[in-house]
């Protein structure tokens, strides 16, 4: 297909041609759907057949997919058209690098600021085991956001999680890459690229360093009049020292270079985390950096790996300092890590909420995983020490009392406090099984969020009856209010509110009050915000926390925000976002993939079966009867809604199934495979039930539509019927199990008591239904006959859910409460009869609504949806962080 102005690719309109290069042409568009420009990246029609581009055009998308963060161009789609495939990228609007420095050297402050938001993106990109492999000025674009990294063509897969660089067969690109011997650019690239080593992550830290030089210089820091000389001054020979040419450069920028620029990989920087950090140091320290130390010289502490806290590095700052830092006119900002305790892993999730640091900064309270159970634990930031609370599994949204003398938190579908030394915890109230956090106030007054589609309730700390103190506003399509935060008068507060409705201003933070339901819009945001006593409200944007001065008894923000700390752990699927600030100045914030997940296979023995190309912020695979597709749901990072995609199983290839403006999730496959139903939101706030065929070649059907929450959760194996969880209108606390006639599109309850029924799920033959239940105050897998009537029988025996029959069914398998696949033998005749449970392997799934996993038909592998782990990142912590606002 010849592209042109005018043409069509999909839904996109192609407006201009921006460029191009070896191996694709970069054109404008416009997204006929969201109307909105975008760029698409194409690989021309003259080179389909080659096979070599074409992969290398399949590695970008597979790679830059698996990328978020604020300084890396954002995909948004991927399609093929008419024989053209093409990527979707944000349209940047700025000049790259290279054009900027042909108007000659950049001033430092422009230097440092954009080392560190490149130094930033590609500590992202090497901490999932990607490495760019052409990182150079042409591949860096300066916008009004900041800079942006580009162009990963040339990047490659780590595999088994260790970083490497394999040199493919290329030469030098015209722009791009084209075949030979060598992969890059070669101005930039490391000598043992040159020598055709395989190459990591650190190979990218020479180009790095190539690239600070040049910016602060305006020359380049190897140079050749030939192909020939250029190696050799790369791989024999220093580049001229910076303060030669620029004798202002701080020394210890000047290290930062040199180090990145040694020929050795072992005597370079060894991650980009460590010149992120060195480059952040040298940006608060201004000129003097690495230069000795004088009287008032800010000092900054930080201990990783350790278990430290702030006070405790308080004191040792103080004691090492001397004299000089007890006159300091100024705090000492420090920033130390906390690791998650022995044997434990913080539990920090969509559906658990970050952590809570007491009133007065001395306490934190988080959950962590330890022998598969997320419980609560505190840490005193006095003592260092760190205990959990008893008879606290299955906590979620830790927050403190307005004394620190208790905690707050959501399990078994309870608000509960507990004393935070420990003891038994007391139930206040009802909720729903998805609580989305609570706040307390001097006046023992609670304000939290009950569901996951609620207004905010209030109680009082004593427990009784919750009063509702907010009100959706159903024009504006609202549908949650979470994330409450008293203001210091004890009567305002601030809260997250959703909508359905499309664009950037869908989600707001709102000031609401006690004494009425009126309230004001406060800033657009679509994470929680918390105020800080330092006069700011911090919020997350683009994984970036934000500071911005407010004024709480006019409820209105001042100037314009400033970034306080970047990659925060953000889930969009709930809006929750892992940083925590206290009265007196504490900051407590946690780095990391968040939502991040992969498709992998898991052999019934726990043996790695392989990976699917499948990654982002996924939900809930579900394979085909065939096992041919698997169905799942990719949810926006910007509007927290999800789209239904399929990949094809045998071709490794996916493609998107449903484009409506809401969200769509919780698939079911028919029998035949030939539909799939799911749930899907409407504009007007609800939550229906869809089918569409399979092939995505027409549009959907609406099966169910009501004012409830409702989702599939199977397909009965003669067609006729549509298994769903339904919301009890009533008590909003608890789920129902309905029954869905396709084909008179009536539904009935099956299971609907006080308690909460979910995860439904048919055996092959239709006589047994499997789901779980909370009457026993914790989550457990029963099976009772289908319809009905009968006895019941619990299956598991210690916590259970996502239970999921084999294909004979012969076996019923369901997570144990210690995070482990269990499986029990299953007889119905003469009379139903099952074995004790046995444990599989460990099920490292994504802990988020709806089953996490599949089973392949024969059993013996099963799909799972696991999390992508970065690194086991500490919790960092920031005494007087408000300090760094006013460089």
């Amino acid at each position: 297909m010849k592209v042109s102005s005018g043409s069509r690719l999909g839904p996109y309109e192609v407006v201009a041609l921006l460029g191009a290069g070896g191996m694709g042409e970069v054109w404008k568009a416009r997204d006929t759907r969201l109307d909105r420009s975008v760029a698409i990246k194409i690989l021309p029609s003259e080179f389909a057949d080659n096979a070599q581009l074409k992969q290398r055009f399949e590695r970008e998308a597979k790679t830059i997919s698996q990328l978020n963060h604020p300084h890396i161009c954002m995909l948004h789609d991927v399609g093929h058209d008419d024989g053209t495939d093409y990527l979707v990228m944000e349209l940047l609007e700025g000049e790259s690098l290279a054009e900027r420095l042909a108007k000659g050297p950049l001033p430092l402050d422009q230097v440092l600021r954009i080392g560190i938001e490149i130094a930033s993106a590609l500590d992202r990109a090497h901490r999932q085991g990607v490495v760019h492999r052409d990182l150079k000025p042409g591949n860096i674009m300066i916008t009004r956001g900041g800079a942006k990294l580009l162009d990963f063509g040339l990047a490659k897969m780590s595999s088994g999680g260790a970083l490497s660089l394999a040199t493919a067969m290329a030469t030098e690109q015209k722009p791009l890459t084209q075949e030979g011997t060598i992969v890059g650019t070669f101005q930039y690239m490391a000598p043992e690229q040159l020598e055709g080593q395989e190459a990591d992550a650190r190979g990218d830290l020479f180009a790095f360093g190539a690239v600070l030089y040049e910016m602060l210089t305006g020359k380049r820091a190897f140079e050749g009049k030939t192909k020939a000389s250029l190696i050799a001054s790369i791989l024999d020979r220093d580049p001229v020292s910076v303060t030669m040419l620029q004798p202002v450069t701080p020394p210890a920028l000047e290290h930062v270079i040199e180090t990145c620029l040694q020929k050795d990989p072992e005597a370079r920087w060894q991650t980009a985390h460590d010149v992120l950090l060195e480059l952040k140091w040298i940006d608060r320290a201004g000129s003097g950096a690495g230069a000795p130390a004088v009287t008032g010289r800010r000092r900054r502490l930080r201990e990783r790996g350790a278990w430290m806290i702030a006070a405790l590095a308080g004191l040792a700052a103080l004691g090492t300092a001397g004299w000089h830092v007890l006159t300091r006119q100024t705090p000492l900002v420090i920033e130390s890590s906390i690791l998650a305790p022995d044997k434990a892993a913080f539990g920090f999730d969509a559906n658990i909420g970050p952590m809570a640091l007491s009133r007065d900064g001395r306490w934190m309270a988080f959950i962590a995983t330890a022998d598969g159970r997320n419980m609560l634990w505190t840490r005193s930031l006095a003592a260092g020490s760190t205990q959990p609370l008893a008879n606290t599994e299955g906590a979620t949204f830790p927050f403190w009392s307005y004394d620190g003398l208790y905690i707050g938190f959501f399990a078994g579908g309870k608000l509960k406090k507990i004393a935070s030394g420990g003891g038994p915890p007391q139930a206040l109230c009802d909720v729903s099984p998805q609580p989305r956090g609570g706040t307390w106030n001097a006046d023992d007054t609670i304000i939290f969020s009950a569901s996951a589609r609620d207004p905010l309730s209030s109680v009082s700390a004593g427990g009784g009856t919750p009063v509702t103190v907010t009100e959706l506003d159903s024009k504006a399509g609202e549908y949650t209010h979470r994330f409450p935060w008293f203001l210091p008068d004890g009567r305002h507060f601030l809260y997250l509110a959703q909508s359905f409705s499309g664009g950037p201003d869908r989600n707001k933070i709102y000031a609401g009050s006690l004494d009425a339901k009126e309230r004001k819009q406060i800033i657009l945001a679509n994470s929680p915000a918390m105020y800080s006593a330092t006069g700011h409200l911090l919020f997350v944007r683009d994984r970036t926390l934000m500071a911005q001065r407010f004024d709480p008894r006019a409820l209105r923000v001042l100037g314009n925000g400033q970034p306080v700390a970047e990659t925060v752990q953000y889930f969009s699927s709930t809006a929750s976002a892992t940083f925590a600030v206290s009265e007196d100045g504490l900051l407590a914030y946690h780095t990391g993939g968040g939502s991040t997940s992969r498709l992998v296979w898991i052999t019934s023995d726990g043996k790695d079966a392989g990976s699917t190309s499948v990654s982002g912020d996924l939900l809930g695979p579900r394979l085909s009867h065939r096992g041919d597709r698997i169905a799942y749901s990719v949810v926006d990072s910007q509007s927290g809604g999800g789209d239904l995609w399929i990949l094809d199983v045998a071709r490794d290839a996916t493609s998107r199934f449903t484009f409506e403006p809401g969200d769509e999730s919780w698939t079911v496959w028919s029998p035949d495979d030939s539909r799939i139903a799911y749930s899907g939101e409407q504009k007007q706030g609800s939550r229906d039930i869809f089918a569409k065929p399979s092939s995505g070649a027409a549009t959907a059907e609406m099966l169910l539509t009501n004012s409830a929450l409702k989702f599939p959760t199977d397909w009965s194996s003669d067609g006729r019927l549509i298994v769903f969880q339904q919301l009890d209108p009533k008590t909003r606390t608890s789920y129902d199990i309905w029954v869905l006639d396709v084909e008179t599109k009536t539904a009935r309850p099956i299971l609907q008591t006080r308690f909460s029924e979910t995860l439904a799920t048919l055996s092959p033959d239709g006589k047994w239904i499997a789901y779980v239940s909370d009457e026993s105050g914790q989550d457990q897998v029963y099976v009772q006959p289908f319809p009905g009537p009968g006895g019941k029988w619990q299956i598991s025996t210690k916590g259970g859910a996502w239970p999921c029959w084999s294909r004979n069914g012969k076996k019923l398998f369901f997570r144990c409460d210690n995070q482990k696949l269990c499986v029990v033998n299953v007889e119905t005749t003469p009379s139903f009869r099952v074995d004790s449970p046995k444990e599989l392997l460990s099920l490292h799934a994504r802990h988020s609504p709806g089953r996490q996993w599949d089973a392949a038909a024969d059993s013996q592998r099963f799909l799972v949806n696991e999390p992508l782990h970065e690194e086991v990142a500490p919790v960092t912590v920031v005494t007087h962080w408000a300090e760094r606002l006013k460089k």
